[in-house]
Order: structure tokens, then sequence, then C-alpha cells
């Protein structure tokens, strides 16, 4: 067997660095090593177009298996009666259901960048905003959602399609309300839960099944699982290799236009190794552990929120409900300056501590320079940390804001982290990198 220092030496290195360094980006997570293992297994080495049962190629009888299996489990897990577990990522899963949906220059409606929301969900240089016409809502000035303004904007705009989801809302989602306000003005409503996913399927906070038309989700955010994507619906049962007549009534066979969105209409093989991966992770999800750990992450966050500010550390909209938390630079006395999200993020790398700049509501500063951080607790969580670690990160955090110019403090901070970090591996086992056994 061949084996690439060079390569081996370097995922070494990041291996190191994770261990070492406080990972709070909430998007980011640790997938377990089963998942880790089946990314680098020989499913990677077989092609595998169409769907289980219906392929282009032969030799795909174990494919099937392990594809049906992510399918049924990801259909318990949720509470639905169709799953697709193909999509690549987040981005081709809502770009499918744009595809399965909608006609060129149909609208759209979902929430502003700035304020929280997805590039995928109308953002002006992504195709959701370039193909189709785009409608954008907000927040209002503390960062909240106003449902009432809402449904007057979609009353006005006629959209075919409100997204639900994004990126930095550090808040609960009424699905209910958004759910009868779709149905007021005949559009879709398509929940992208692909931050809260773990939460939801942990049983942490409410779920849009039974309210959303379609749900998107990536699956390696909370949900801990590979880089990959599932969209889930209810509906007939699917006939993707079946072209539906022109006059299908669209919402009865939701399953079947999603599938042939994916493949054939957007996609070619799936990736059978993230597959498996997705499917471990299911599996993981439906255990009574992972409950705890959804319903940790909550504590963790709302500890930490609550540290944070008493330390005078201001937080958009006061709080969180869920896994993460944007600060607010200009309202943080230590700072008070906009466009400060950036050296930030790096005065609080350099203390070993990972987050990332994020644009505030209403934030005077242009995308590439904000004012705010976003940080969360799916990783810290997954690593075993609880309440007490809260805590100390929190003021650690915070010592690094009020003094992100001070070298000496931030070595010291960095210190402190690390010895933080030792009491909580990982991985509890080593990770083969490099050399392929073949075990």
């Amino acid at each position: 067997m061949l084996n690439d220092e060079t390569v081996s030496t370097l995922l070494q290195k990041e291996k190191e660095r994770q261990q070492k360094t406080l990972q709070m980006i909430p998007s980011e997570n640790y997938a377990s090593p089963s998942v880790l293992n089946a990314l680098g297994s020989v499913l990677n080495n077989k092609y595998s177009e169409g769907y289980p049962k219906k392929r282009y190629y032969q030799g795909n009888a174990i494919v099937d298996e392990i594809e049906t299996l992510a399918i049924e489990r990801a259909k318990q897990l949720f509470g639905v009666s169709h799953a697709n577990v193909q999509p690549y990522s987040g981005s081709p899963a809502n770009q499918a259901v744009y595809f399965a949906l909608l006609e060129p220059m149909d609208k759209v409606m979902g929430m502003h960048l700035s304020f929280g929301g997805h590039l995928t969900h109308g953002w002006k240089v992504n195709f959701s905003g370039r193909f189709y016409q785009s409608v954008l809502y907000t927040t209002d000035k503390n960062g909240f959602l106003n449902y009432d303004e809402l449904e007057k904007l979609a009353q006005k705009e006629q959209p075919k399609i409100i997204f639900c989801g994004g990126t930095a809302y550090p808040r609960l989602y009424d699905y209910p309300r958004i759910g009868e306000i779709a149905k007021k003005v005949n559009a879709y409503f398509v929940a992208d839960i692909s931050h809260e996913a773990g939460l939801i399927a942990g049983k942490a906070i409410p779920s849009p099944v039974g309210h959303a038309d379609i749900i998107t989700t990536t699956t390696h955010k909370t949900l801990r699982g590979p880089r990959g994507a599932m969209i889930l619906c209810d509906g007939e049962p699917s006939s993707p290799m079946k072209a539906p007549p022109p006059d299908i009534d669209k919402r009865k066979h939701l399953p079947t236009l999603i599938d042939r969105a994916i493949f054939p209409g957007l996609q070619g093989g799936p990736h059978n190794h993230s597959t498996a991966g997705i499917a471990i992770a299911l599996g993981e999800a439906l255990t009574p552990e992972f409950q705890d750990y959804a319903k940790q992450i909550l504590k963790n966050a709302k500890v930490l929120a609550e540290t944070l500010m008493q330390e005078e550390i201001e937080l958009v909209t006061g709080g969180t409900e869920n896994h993460l938390m944007i600060i607010d630079l200009i309202k943080t006395k230590s700072v008070q300056k906009e466009g400060m999200g950036r050296p930030i993020a790096l005065a609080l790398e350099e203390a070993g501590i990972i987050s990332n700049c994020n644009a505030i509501p209403f934030d005077p500063s242009p995308p590439f320079k904000p004012s705010g951080v976003r940080i969360g607790t799916p990783s810290l969580t997954t690593r075993g940390m609880k309440e007490t670690e809260m805590r100390e990160i929190a003021s650690l955090i915070a010592n690094v804001i009020k003094n992100y110019e001070d070298q000496k403090i931030k070595e010291e901070v960095k210190k402190k982290v690390e010895e933080l970090c030792k009491k909580f591996p990982i991985y509890l086992e080593p990770i083969p990198i490099g050399n392929f056994a073949g075990k």
C-alpha cells in the first residue's frame, strides 16, 4: 500500500488542531468514528445512478440495501412518508426543490442573508436570486421575526415558495404560523432545518412536520453525520423513473417530483459512502442517548448565553432558544465599533476558540466586514462538556473580546483552552490516519 506522507502529516495536524481548540462554529460538529469509517470505505468505488432496485448500473444489490436503510431510518426519525438521501449537500437539496416545483423566474420568498437567512433562499448572487424572482423578509431591530409583517409581505408578493430556516437565527421558528401563511397565498412551505435537524430529531425543539410541504436538511451539523443532505416530505409513493403527466397534482406527488429533481434532474451517481454514513448517523440519532445530547445542547447554549451577558457581552435577541447565538459587537461596551466581527473572530482563534464573523440585524457594515460573531454549542456538547464548562468558556470568550489586542491575555486564554480540551478528547480511541491497513 502506498502512503502519502505529506497528506498524512497534514491530516494529523488537523486532528491535533481540532483536539486542542474549542470548536464553536454552530454549523460544525464531530462525526462518530463509525461515520468516518463509512466515508473511507469501499462504497467510494461504486456508481449507483438511479434509486434502489431502479439503477442504471449493475452490482448495486448491497448499495440498494444501504440506501434503503438510510431512507427507512430517516422516515422513522422525522415521522414522514418519504425521504431522499442522495443530495450531495444542503445547497443542492434546496436547488432540487426549486427544480421540482418552479419554473424559471417564479417568485420565492426567504429570510434575508444579512438577518440570518441562507444563500439558497433567494440571495441575489446565488442561483436562487438570479434565476428566480426573490423577495426577502427581515427581522425587527431586535433580531426577532415579525410574523404579521411576514404575512403582509407574502400577501403582497404572492410567492410560489416560502422558505423558512437559516444560518444565524437564535430563536425558534413558528412553523404552524408560517404554514398558515403559505396556505393563504397558495405557496409551498419549505422548512430548511439544516441547523436544527439534530435538535428536532432529538425531540428538543418542535418539528415542522405536518406544517411544511417539504423539509430539507444537511446531515453534518447537529445531526452529527457525514457531509450530505436529505429532502423529506409526505405524499403518494415515488415513481422517479416515470415522467409525471403535465397536469399532475404536485402536492400529492411531491415524492416523485423531488426524486426526479435529484436524479435525473440535477445529479448523477449518489455518493454511496456518504449514504452509508447518513444511515449510521440516523441510527445513532434514534437512540435515547442522542435525545439526551440534543437537550444538553440547549442547556449549554442557555448557560453560555446567560454567562456572556453577565460578562457584558451583548447578544442579538438577548439570548437564544436553540444551539447558537450572535454576539453584537456594536452594543458590547468593550468594543462598540462596527465592522469588528472579523478582528474579534481572529483574536478568538489566536486564543484557541474557533468562531466565525457574522452580520447583525441592520448591520451598518458590508458582509465582508460584519459587526457580529456567531458561536454555538453542538461540538462542545459532543465532547461531553456541560454547564460548568460553558460558564468557564463564556468567561474566556469575554476576556478575549475585552482585550482583543492584548497578546499576553490571548496566550493565557489559549493555555486554559488547551487544558480544558485535554479533559474532553474528541475521540476516546485514535482514528487511523494515513496507512490503510484493510481492517
